[in-house]
């Protein structure tokens, strides 16, 4: 799969909004969770693969187990933390618009990740355009690379968590993630 970085697409929060909505009236029963938009397409002006990133945020781990069955009937297959502790990811319908399913707990570091790097980036112009820059540069120097293209980001991505207060321990894990 050749990777595709494309300017922003005024229709990607309209996207994550429809396909959130059925996620979270079959969740409606669970206590405080929230569905987040995360990733590039959830920072406006980002260049971005589009595949809309969307994580199923809970306070309590005991509703876990039930919302990865909840989940099943509307077609998302559990694939497990895929090695990123702390996080469940899900392969998605392949009748639907792409995107990325994760569930975790909010105090997870791999879901503070997402959250803490796209509000900085929401707030930080310069970021975004300079992120933008890298993404479409490890694009065309990677274009069938993901591991390559990924782990060129991931010094970005931990100077930005490092400056949002995550633990240092925390940040040199998911740098690692990155390079695996």
């Amino acid at each position: 799969m050749t990777i595709v970085v494309c300017a922003y697409d005024h229709t990607w929060p309209l996207r994550f909004a429809q396909l959130a909505q059925p996620i979270q009236q079959a969740l409606a029963g669970f206590h405080a969770i929230t569905i987040e938009h995360v990733g590039s397409t959830a920072v406006p002006g980002l260049a971005a693969k589009p595949i809309i990133d969307m994580d199923i945020v809970v306070q309590h781990s005991s509703d876990i187990p039930g919302i990865i069955a909840t989940l099943a009937p509307l077609g998302y297959e559990h694939r497990g933390d895929l090695g990123i502790v702390g996080r469940e990811a899900f392969t998605r319908p392949a009748d639907m618009f792409p995107h990325n399913l994760y569930l975790g707990l909010a105090s997870a570091p791999s879901m503070r990740n997402h959250l803490l790097l796209r509000d900085y980036l929401r707030q930080h112009p310069q970021a975004v355009l300079a992120y933008g820059k890298l993404k479409q540069q490890l694009a065309q120097q990677y274009p069938d690379d993901i591991d390559a293209y990924v782990a060129g980001k991931s010094q970005f991505i931990a100077d930005i968590l490092t400056a949002q207060g995550m633990d240092a321990q925390h940040v040199a894990d998911i740098q690692q993630q990155n390079r695996a």
